[in-house]
């Protein structure tokens, strides 16, 4: 992720903001966030309940070294994937890890040192969304991801729609979407730096069409909040003006 503060845009470095790639222990969150604690590998850590007024199942996470992996569940009305979710490797490599975590539900998936070679990665970052859809497509050996621009800010009703719409159609065939997102003061997931614009990608894992909410897998870690319940209203507010791969 790239943060932006004083009006001077800057690569976000592995001290402060970013944690290292292992099981951090976090301040307080809502009861939505997965908050981990260390614990031998495999036993389970912790659950990702819904939202309120929500009809998905708990989320159960595992833990194997530096890696999470979620069970995925389902109902009529929600479903959610099993993935391996990692903590950002460096400060820029928000668009590797957001990319592994949505191939690893398909395949076991490259490291986030090789995706970030594919993906031309490097201390500014993932240039653009299109070079996550590229990657995720060959890596698969698929044409399922497709990339979508979202440049009106707010987003158009029809824009909104097919969001909600890939989200659904992504998760039921089990391929997470990948988004990159501006997410300024004012209007950021649990956990952010407050007074930063963070330019950043994170995974869409499941969704929740009873309260209207998607599970994210977002690999900054900020304050803990690593596998966490967002409203839909609200990723479709941070995607624009950039996209996603879906």
């Amino acid at each position: 992720m790239r943060i932006r503060s004083a009006a001077v845009a800057v690569a976000l470095t592995a001290t402060g903001l970013m944690a290292v790639p292992a099981l951090v222990q976090p301040a307080a969150a809502e009861s939505s966030t997965i908050h981990a604690q260390p614990l031998d590998a495999g036993r389970v850590a912790h659950q990702v309940e819904a939202l309120p007024g929500g009809a998905a199942r708990s989320v159960d996470i595992t833990r194997d070294g530096s890696t999470l992996r979620t069970e995925g569940a389902s109902t009529k009305a929600s479903k959610t994937l099993d993935v391996e979710y990692q903590v950002q490797e460096t400060g820029y490599w928000c668009g590797p890890a957001a990319t592994r975590i949505a191939l690893s539900a398909r395949t076991a998936p490259p490291s986030q040192a090789d995706l970030a070679a594919q993906l031309g990665t490097d201390e500014n970052g993932t240039d653009h969304i299109g070079q996550v859809t590229t990657v995720l497509n060959s890596n698969l050996g698929t044409d399922w991801y497709k990339t979508t621009e979202m440049p009106d800010d707010p987003p158009t009703k029809e824009q909104k729609d097919q969001l909600w719409a890939d989200v659904v159609r992504g998760i039921d065939n089990n391929f997470p979407l990948v988004t990159n997102i501006v997410a300024p003061p004012g209007n950021q997931p649990p956990g952010y730096p407050s007074d930063q614009t963070i330019y950043h990608y994170f995974t869409v894992i499941g969704y929740d069409d009873a309260n209207g909410s998607v599970l994210i897998a977002d690999p900054a870690n900020f304050g803990g909040n690593q596998i966490y319940w967002l409203s839909f209203d609200q990723l479709a507010s941070l995607v624009p003006p950039k996209g996603y791969a879906g």
